[in-house]
């Protein structure tokens, strides 16, 4: 391969979806990362492209019900031990996000970029030979009484003012909808527009096949330095213009060029396990415990929950075995045994949103991270926006609200 034009850092499903959105724009693209295609939280994922979920992590909700969840080390939220002073600079920006004007602001972006990723899935899928993998099934967000789903009501007036389907069921209507829930949940609501893939693994794979079958590379190095005009690696220096996508660990790359990103890690747990005769018909949500359970091709997968504990500590499996305790006990009958247990590290800003656009003070390098749990679904229309940068022409939505810059002001 002659020298490249772009060099994509991180082969997860940004990093591959940005290669081949700037492949098919003409562009020769090179992917450099540390393990290969699909070695890090593209693997592990639910699978959803999980377009209705406009709402920011970082609300007057979550700051009111985290105090509760803290308290409890295996909840849907938790700080590990001797993490907490470490993180606090990033906890007051996230509560700082959390105030109205800032959550209103957040929810008109994740808005304009679910629509962009919507809007661009199918045409990316199909140009990638992989429109079989994707499934139209819908979510199921359910509630533990009538005090849970209230509670709810003003997040569903806003998906509602952005234009997004949805039904809200009670009673035995929920039971049409899946079959075999707890009777403890009494309300639930149903969106129409979320989708599941076969397997994000399998994807991710396939993405880096399709990339290579159109003439990609993709090479296994480390990433070291942002040097100027490319990157160094332990393979040597390789140049051209440069698209951070390297989850995680972007902002470590991004402070050899200078620039302090306050990105966190949500360490995420999942359990993988073949699921008996269940008929899961579609994504359940129990947001009230934060976690889901989906349907794979592997089986079926119960995980979530937010661990906020860096990228050096060991894992804790206890926070996996816990979601799959609740998970039997929600969907009585369902067989939770010959589970394979993973973690994996989500990259997560404090105000919700990613990070894509020029690295400040480099035009020469592209952030493309801090996707927390949407990196799948905003994984087609961060290539498009990333593609339309690279190429220098106008992404068709305001980006500004993503720029890495916002954290340098």
């Amino acid at each position: 391969m002659s020298r490249p034009e772009v060099v994509v850092v991180g082969a997860g499903v940004i990093g591959l979806s940005v290669a081949l959105a700037a492949q098919a724009r003409g562009l020769k693209v090179q992917v450099i990362d540390r393990e290969g295609p699909a070695a890090g939280a593209s693997a592990g994922n639910a699978g959803a492209f999980a377009f209705p979920d406009i709402l920011p992590l970082a609300s007057p909700r979550i700051i009111r019900q985290a105090p509760k969840w803290l308290l409890d080390p295996l909840g849907p939220l938790s700080i590990r031990p001797g993490y907490a002073l470490r993180i606090a600079p990033w906890m007051l920006r996230f509560w700082r996000a959390s105030w109205p004007a800032q959550v209103r602001a957040s929810i008109v972006a994740q808005t304009a970029m679910m629509r962009r990723s919507q809007e661009t899935l199918d045409p990316f899928l199909e140009r990638a030979g992989l429109t079989g993998m994707l499934r139209r099934e819908g979510q199921l967000q359910v509630y533990e009484g009538a005090r849970e789903f209230r509670a709810s009501l003003s997040g569903w007036q806003a998906r509602e003012a952005a234009g997004i389907a949805f039904r809200h069921l009670e009673g035995d209507e929920i039971a049409e909808y899946q079959p075999g829930l707890s009777p403890r949940f009494t309300h639930a609501t149903f969106t129409p527009g979320w989708a599941t893939i076969d397997d994000p693994k399998d994807y991710t794979l396939a993405l880096a096949e399709r990339f290579r079958a159109d003439g990609g590379e993709i090479e296994i190095a480390q990433a070291q330095a942002l040097i100027p005009g490319g990157v160094r690696t332990t393979a040597g220096d390789r140049m051209g213009l440069v698209v951070l996508a390297a989850g995680a660990f972007s902002h470590r790359l991004a402070r050899t060029a200078g620039v302090r990103i306050p990105l966190e890690t949500e360490r995420g747990y999942n359990t993988t396990f073949p699921g008996g005769g269940f008929n899961l018909r579609m994504h359940i949500t129990f947001g009230g415990h934060g976690f889901v359970i989906s349907r794979l091709r592997s089986g079926l997968r119960v995980g979530g929950a937010v661990e906020l504990g860096g990228l050096d500590l060991p894992p804790n499996y206890a926070r996996a075995e816990a979601m799959l305790k609740k998970a039997s006990a929600f969907l009585p009958g369902l067989d939770i045994s010959g589970g394979k247990q993973w973690m994996g590290f989500r990259p997560s800003l404090p105000d919700t949103l990613p990070a894509i656009g020029p690295l400040p003070g480099r035009p020469d390098v592209i952030c493309a991270f801090g996707h927390g749990h949407l990196g799948l679904t905003q994984s087609t229309g961060t290539a498009d926006i990333v593609a339309d940068l690279l190429t220098g022409q106008e992404p068709g939505i305001d980006i500004a609200p993503f720029s890495p810059a916002r954290f340098t002001r």
